[in-house]
């Protein structure tokens, strides 16, 4: 790597370090009837903004689920990904629906609910590339790009450690980058890789291949982030998740952006 590259790659282990969530009152005594929801509207087709600004995708769906399912009013506040838990700490917004996956890490910030979703990560690579495979050996010496704060880039780091990996500001700008010949692969989650691949713009590229599922890294799949504290909304939550999986709502918003269940085993 370069001095550069090794200092995007620190900034961004740095944004995933332990930090030590303020103290939170108990919501044991609070009574929900309204829930600011924050996501990113940057990462397609989980959340992203329609050409009104308006937050679209799976994510925000299943976020309004949610929330009808428990009788609440939902709204919704637009953050950049790496402000995300700062954000929610300091009362912006009340939860976190943004695809992000549950760590150990980010478990000792935030209060997770159990997952929504998992699936697994990937790597695309141009569709003229050499690269024969997704082993350390294929990527070494390779250009890899992902977005910054995420696990995709944890992941790359440390099952390609001979590989130089760039981290992004956002998905958006490590896509521009592989589609202009300035990477050699780049790593996502493998909905998002693929249908980025099957539009217009990911015509330069082709999967390579799914990583190894490590819950060291990627943790149990993707929950709502809560503020330390709010067991009660924690549990309102994960009985609407169980609700919806069992009335067939959750189905009905998966069939529309995929084709399998996307909740996993």
């Amino acid at each position: 790597m370069t001095k550069i590259q090794n200092l995007l790659a620190a900034v961004a282990l740095t944004a995933l370090a332990v930090v030590p969530a303020a103290a939170q009152e108990s919501d044991a005594n609070k009574t929900w009837t309204e829930v600011r929801i924050g996501s990113e509207g940057a990462y397609p087709p989980f959340n992203y903004l329609d050409a009104s600004g308006k937050l679209l995708g799976f994510d925000i769906d299943i976020a309004n689920a949610l929330c009808d399912q428990m009788k609440v009013t939902c709204t919704f506040v637009t953050q950049d990904w790496d402000g995300m838990i700062p954000a929610l700490q300091n009362n912006r917004f009340d939860a976190i629906i943004a695809s992000m996956s549950i760590t150990p890490e980010r478990s000792q910030q935030v209060l997770f609910t159990n997952k929504y979703y998992n699936s697994p990560g990937a790597l695309a690579v141009p569709k003229d590339s050499d690269i024969a495979d997704t082993s350390a050996a294929s990527l070494a010496g390779k250009a890899i790009g992902a977005q910054g704060s995420t696990t995709h880039a944890q992941a790359v780091q440390k099952f390609f450690p001979d590989a130089d990996v760039r981290v992004y500001p956002t998905a958006e700008e490590y896509k521009l980058d592989i589609e202009n010949g300035r990477l050699d692969a780049v790593s996502d989650d493998v909905v998002v890789l693929t249908q980025w691949l099957e539009s217009p713009a990911g015509a330069c590229c082709k999967l390579l291949g799914t990583l190894p599922v490590d819950e060291s890294i990627y943790g149990p799949g993707a929950g709502i982030a809560l503020r330390k504290g709010d067991e009660k909304l924690k549990k309102m939550f994960d009985d609407a998740i169980v609700a919806i999986r069992e009335n067939g709502t959750y189905k009905t918003i998966n069939d529309k952006y995929f084709k399998f269940d996307v909740y996993g085993g």
